[in-house]
């Protein structure tokens, strides 16, 4: 596909998504579903956008012949600032590194592999990076706080593809006419809690294994170029994410990743360890899959990168420029309790604060809370101190958006 075609095929793509969002705004009169449905489309849409070149090819390049012909090399953000970022911009969604036709990096990744294995500048999987760890990590910390500032848990609520998986799974819950299970307060804030014990698991164990390149010292066996752990056990969220094998096992399906290839590079029962999927990945996969049925938005509950983006929105001293909030107006609230039911993270604190701003680091900004709130004006959503999106009393039918 030329340059002149593949500028035609974006221009169709964000005209068909802009047309798809007039439509809903238009066409949707329900009060308590306009917005819901609205976020199902942004979320199919980005879902393209991030992956798009398995929308606008070109299908027929040769990328890395065994593995696939499907694009495999279109990231944006190659050059940070003049910086060269070989990977592409992170974006705080979960968006694998391994799946084709990929636009953005997940953080996540970056954040563990420019510790271990590619500490120091030199050859990485796939690309050349002449600049340190140290500088990349801190492109990375410092464009992921920068976006928290700007739309905080949005990307969670909005943007991220496994998201968009843990929606279907309510979604297909609600076909077989099944109620949702309740987590109790206590052990939703446990699960909450948990992120953070994720993150800091996660990077110690980057830096034990990256001793030798960061401190001179090897910690671990086979953590040098080229071996076992290098090869098979690198970046060690990722070898438990769900992302990684739900993203294989997909496109494998569609054909665009070679299935045998990606098994064969493998070692161990069930995959145990592997360049593209683990079996402990895929373990994670089918039982946040089950959980996701039983309640809603489970993974989102403990996962390390919302907590990452939540620590940098609503905690101090971010959470006082953060941008984007939901704010209450406590006099308008009359503790109906709608709020607390609706969210699918089982977010207590916009019933139970008093007022003012209610954004906290359990919510992910989908709005279901503001759009299902039966009292106009009570739940804003406000960016730059403006007011993008309020409740509106639909109990009246006839009253005037």
């Amino acid at each position: 596909m030329d340059a002149v075609s593949a500028l035609l095929m974006d221009t169709m793509i964000a005209g068909a998504i802009l047309a798809g969002i007039l439509a809903i705004l238009i066409w949707v009169r329900n009060k308590t579903e306009k917005v819901s449905i609205l976020r199902l489309f942004v979320q199919f849409a980005i879902l393209a956008l991030i992956f798009a070149g398995l929308v606008i090819g070109p299908f027929t390049a040769v990328q890395f012949q065994p593995l696939g012909t499907a694009p495999r090399d279109i990231a944006v953000g190659k050059n940070i600032l003049g910086v060269p970022f070989p990977d592409g911009m992170p974006l705080p969604v979960l968006a694998c590194y391994y799946s084709s036709g990929r636009t953005v990096t997940c953080p996540i990744w970056q954040m563990q592999a420019y510790i271990f294995p590619f500490w120091t500048t030199g050859k990485g999987w796939d690309y050349y990076y002449s600049t340190p760890g140290i500088e990349r990590l801190a492109i990375v910390f410092g464009l992921v706080i920068i976006m928290a500032l700007i739309l905080g848990r949005f990307f969670c609520g909005w943007i991220c593809p496994f998201g968009l998986y843990m929606d279907l799974m309510i979604r297909l819950r609600k076909v077989f006419k099944k109620p949702h299970l309740t987590l109790s307060d206590r052990t939703n804030s446990l699960l909450s809690q948990s992120r953070y014990v994720i993150i800091a698991a996660f990077l110690i164990i980057s830096v034990v294994l990256g001793a030798q390149a960061i401190f001179g010292t090897q910690v671990v066996p086979q953590t040098q170029t080229d071996g076992y752990v290098t090869n098979y056990f690198n970046a060690p969220f990722c070898l438990v994410c769900p992302m990684r094998p739900l993203c294989v096992l997909a496109e494998s399906a569609l054909g665009l990743m070679n299935w045998s290839y990606v098994i064969s590079h493998t070692t161990g029962l069930l995959a145990e360890a592997g360049y593209y999927i683990t079996s402990i990945n895929v373990i994670v996969l089918v039982l946040v899959s089950a959980l996701a049925l039983a309640f809603r938005r489970f993974w989102c509950r403990i996962c390390p990168l919302g907590g990452l983006t939540a620590l940098f929105s609503t905690f101090n001293p971010f959470n006082r420029v953060a941008l984007t909030r939901l704010t209450k107006d406590e006099e308008k609230c009359t503790k109906c309790g709608v709020c607390k039911r609706v969210c699918p993270t089982q977010v207590t604190e916009v019933y139970d604060k008093k007022g003012g701003n209610v954004t906290v680091s359990k919510c992910m900004l989908c709005f279901r809370c503001v759009e299902m709130c039966p009292y106009k004006d009570t739940l804003k959503v406000k960016v730059a101190g403006k007011t993008v999106f309020k409740s509106r009393n639909w109990l009246e039918p006839s009253e005037s958006d």
